[in-house]
């Protein structure tokens, strides 16, 4: 059992610290303000190959591992959380691409995600579903060499700011749930699409909202996976996803103790320094135990995937756990600073706001826990 990270990964990593401390973090706050991940800052994430790196050349990647993508999603993570979602994104969307779509439209499509030049979002829950995934009435209709979509997608991470689109739309009949929903790849700019935005607590710089189809054509070429099958064979997916964000939550409550112990050292009280108050110190080093385990879940279901190992269950532990703590940790930082750590000058609030958000998106706790039970019950 190697835990290490070998000299090529260090190196990654090192690169990427360095790029997320200068570049990266500065940005963090006006990014909030702003609601939107700059061009320029994609691209340049693009140019540095931090962006799909685990897909094949003929694709734009680089062939790396799927613990090295996860170790550039930490990194930028602790820079700027919602910056870490881009590669999330284009790693998640890149492989579903790479694998479903006919190869000349998988080519065109991810040379421009990987370069920084292009940005896919994911486009599955409904406005009456939620956990519910399987039960979708957004209609994809065949009339000749296209399909006409017909219907609405809510609760769009980069609804506002992607460039194409991941759809999963219903083929056959509502009774048939998951067998009857296709998958297609929806440029954003088609002719019918509009979308909107929504007033969120965090995560503003990536954006949530609605995207509407009012009969937008789609070619028959641009279904991903087999008619009907599509979400059976794409959801395979977020189990990578899944690990993924576990690590990106869990960079931000690294960062997190990091800074805090660094303050409790600087910190004055009582004629001490705050490190000498066991009431401060053993809380942190609570959860630096369970951050460092949380850490190393993540870090081994990716080694499954790599190793084509079965890996559903690790994958829905880092996406229930990692936010969670994540959280809970973040939280604590923010008590430890007192009255300071409270204020916008320091990033803890903004951190809470963010991290918080993935204990709902992309699958909640309870269905973590039911795909966890499914793994561990008798069959």
């Amino acid at each position: 059992m190697n835990f290490a990270f070998n000299e090529e990964q260090n190196a990654i990593r090192e690169v990427v610290a360095r790029f997320s401390a200068e570049v990266l973090a500065p940005g963090y706050r006006k990014r909030d303000r702003e609601g939107v991940i700059e061009k320029d800052v994609i691209r340049q994430l693009g140019e540095m190959g931090l962006l799909g790196g685990e897909l094949p050349e003929e694709f734009g990647g680089s062939g790396m591992d799927c613990v090295t993508s996860g170790l550039i999603i930490e990194e930028i993570s602790k820079g700027d959380f919602n910056v870490g979602y881009i590669p999330l994104l284009t790693s998640l969307n890149g492989q579903i691409i790479a694998s479903h779509a006919a190869p000349d439209l998988a080519k065109e499509w991810l040379h421009g995600m990987t370069s920084g030049q292009k940005v896919a979002c994911i486009a599955l829950t409904e406005p009456h579903g939620g956990s519910d995934a399987a039960n979708l009435r957004l209609k994809a209709e065949k009339k000749g060499d296209v399909y006409v979509l017909n219907g609405e997608k809510t609760s769009i991470s980069m609804a506002d700011q992607a460039d194409v689109a991941v759809v999963f739309a219903r083929t056959g009949t509502v009774e048939q749930r998951a067998s009857g929903i296709s998958a297609f790849l929806v440029p954003m700019d088609s002719p019918g699409i509009t979308t909107t935005r929504f007033e969120d607590n965090g995560q503003r710089a990536i954006g949530r909202g609605s995207i509407f189809f009012d009969n937008v054509e789609v070619p028959a070429s641009h279904m991903m996976g087999d008619e009907g099958k599509g979400f059976k064979q794409v959801m395979q997916g977020f189990d990578y996803s899944r690990a993924l964000i576990g690590l990106q939550c869990l960079a931000v409550a690294q960062q997190s103790l990091e800074e805090t112990w660094q303050w409790l050292t600087e910190r004055t009280a009582f004629g001490q320094n705050l490190s000498a108050f066991q009431g401060l110190t053993h809380p942190l080093a609570e959860y630096q135990t369970y951050v460092h385990a949380a850490r190393m879940q993540c870090y081994h279901a990716l080694w499954l995937k790599d190793n084509n190992l079965p890996h559903n269950a690790e994958a829905a532990m880092n996406k229930w756990w990692g936010p969670k703590l994540a959280f809970d940790v973040v939280k604590q930082c923010l008590l430890a600073h007192g009255h300071t750590g409270w204020g916008e000058d320091l990033p803890f609030a903004q951190r809470l706001r963010d991290v918080l958000g993935l204990q709902i998106g992309d699958g909640t706790a309870q269905i973590m826990k039911n795909i966890i039970a499914r793994e561990y019950l008798p069959r």
